[in-house]
C-alpha cells in the first residue's frame, strides 16, 4: 500500500506489514521476506540495474547506545566485504538529508533466493555439489579471515544461496546476545567449535550440589581478533564448516546435541576423547576437571562413517573436524586439499584488506555512533561491475 506523503525528492513510501518504508524510486515492488527483533528483510526489484535485491532495514537502530553501535558496525562490515562469496552492500540509504531527523537507514544486498539450510531440507546433494558449496565456503573464510575477521556463527542458515549454486556468507545475527535471549534458536550449538563450549564452563554451587553451568558470554556474530589469537580464532570457523559439510554429505546434522554438555558428548563419540595436551590448553579449570573425568572414547574412523563419500571427501573433513583447534587446517590449507581441485581457481582465492577495528573497540555516546553512521552512509560507492560501471 503506498502512500501520498514524501518526504524528500527520488524518494516514496510503503507500507510493509504495518511498517513504513521509505526508499528511491529505483526500488520497486518490495514484499517482506524476512523479520527479526532487529530487523527487516524486503525483496525489491532495482530498476536501474533490472536485478532483484534484498534491502534490510534496522528495528530503531538509534533507540540505544548498544543498538547504534550494532548497527554502524554491520554497515561498516558490509561496505568492507568484497567478495563473491561474502555478502556486501549494493548500497545504503535514508530518507533524511539532516542528521537531526536521522532516524533509520537501509541496507541494499544481493537477493539469493534460499539458503543452505532450506536446500538441504528440500534435496539431498551430491557429491559435486558439496564439492562446490564448501569450496565457496572456503574461500569466502580465507576472504574473512585475511581481514582480521571471525564469523563465530557459521551454520547452514547463514549461507546463502542462488539459483546457478552460488553461494554467499552471511550473518544477520549480529546484535544476538545470549542464549536466554535466544527464543527457538538453538540449531548453532550443533555447528559450534568444542573448545567453545569447553571454555564457557563454570560450576555453581546449588545445596549440595555441584552444577555444571555452559553459558555465552560473547556476542555471537563476526568478532575482530588481534593477530596472536586470530590463528586460534579462525579455527573455530574451520570446525563449523566441517559440521556443515557432513550435514551435506550425511543429509543430517553430524552432532546433533540437545543441550551443550551432550553436544560435547556427541563430538567425542567421534573424536575420542581428548589428549592431555589438549586439555591443558584449556582456559577453564572446571572443563579440565570435566574432561578429565569422562571415561575414555577412542576415536571413531570417519571413512566408516561417511561410506559413501569418497576418499577425498572424507580427508576434507579429517583436517577440519580435529578436537584441538590447532591442529585443524586453515581455509587456505583446506583449498590446496585434493577435493577441490576440480572447480579450484586460485585467482579467486583473494584476500581482504585488513578491517579497520579501531572503532569497533571504542566507547562513544549514542549521538556520536549516529553521527559516524550517517558519514558512513553518506560517503559509500557502490561496488563496479564487471565492466567498471557503478551499480
Amino acid at each position: 500500500m503506498a502512500i501520498a506523503a514524501r518526504s524528500r525528492s527520488g524518494f516514496y513510501r510503503q507500507e510493509v506489514n504495518r511498517t513504513v518504508w521509505e526508499v528511491p524510486e529505483r526500488y520497486r515492488d518490495l514484499k517482506q521476506i524476512g523479520t527479526g527483533a532487529y530487523g527487516t528483510v524486503c525483496s525489491a526489484w532495482d530498476r536501474r540495474t533490472g536485478a532483484q535485491v534484498a534491502i534490510k532495514k534496522l528495528h530503531r537502530p538509534f533507540q540505544s547506545k548498544l543498538f547504534a553501535k550494532r548497527a554502524y558496525r554491520e554497515l561498516r562490515l558490509l561496505k568492507h566485504m568484497r567478495h563473491e562469496n561474502v555478502i556486501g552492500l549494493l548500497d545504503v540509504f535514508t530518507a533524511e538529508i539532516s542528521l537531526d531527523r536521522f532516524r533509520d537507514f537501509y541496507l541494499v544486498m544481493p537477493f539469493m533466493g534460499t539458503d543452505l539450510g532450506k536446500l538441504m531440507k528440500m534435496e539431498k546433494l551430491t557429491e559435486d555439489r558439496v564439492q562446490f558449496l564448501v569450496y565457496q565456503i572456503l574461500k569466502g573464510l580465507k576472504y574473512i579471515h585475511s581481514a582480521g575477521i571471525v564469523h563465530r556463527d557459521l551454520k547452514p542458515g547463514n549461507l546463502a544461496i542462488n539459483p546457478d549454486c552460488e553461494l554467499k556468507i552471511l550473518d544477520f545475527g549480529l546484535a544476538r546476545q545470549a542464549d536466554a535471549e535466544m527464543t527457538g534458536y538453538v540449531v548453532t550449538r550443533w555447528y559450534r567449535a568444542p573448545e567453545v563450549i569447553l571454555n564457557w564452563m563454570h560450576y555453581t554451587q546449588t545445596g549440595k550440589r555441584r552444577v555444571l553451568i555452559v553459558g555465552m558470554l560473547w556476542d555471537v556474530g563476526w568478532v575482530f581478533l588481534e593477530r596472536k589469537t586470530l590463528l586460534s580464532g579462525v579455527a573455530v570457523d574451520i570446525w563449523s564448516a566441517g559440521c556443515i559439510m557432513a550435514e551435506m554429505l550425511l543429509g543430517k546434522p553430524l552432532f546433533k546435541g540437545s543441550d551443550h554438555l551432550d553436544q560435547l558428548r556427541e563430538i567425542m563419540k567421534i573424536t575420542g576423547t581428548p589428549s592431555p595436551d589438549f586439555v591443558v590448553k584449556l582456559q577453564s579449570q572446571d572443563a579440565k576437571n570435566y574432561i578429565r573425568s569422562l571415561p575414555k572414547v577412542p576415536k571413531k574412523d570417519l571413512h566408516y562413517i561417511f561410506s559413501k563419500a569418497s576418499s577425498n571427501a572424507v580427508c576434507v573433513l579429517e583436517r577440519m573436524l580435529l578436537l584441538d583447534p590447532e591442529c585443524r587446517a586453515s581455509a587456505s590449507e583446506a583449498l590446496e586439499l585434493p577435493f577441490f581441485n576440480e572447480f579450484r581457481d586460485i585467482e579467486e582465492e583473494t584476500e581482504a584488506l585488513p578491517y579497520d577495528q579501531t572503532m569497533d573497540n571504542t566507547d562513544l555516546p549514542l549521538d556520536q555512533w549516529k553521527r559516524h553512521t550517517f558519514t558512513e552512509i553518506l560517503t559509500f560507492r557502490p561496488p563496479r561491475d564487471s565492466k567498471g560501471t557503478s551499480l
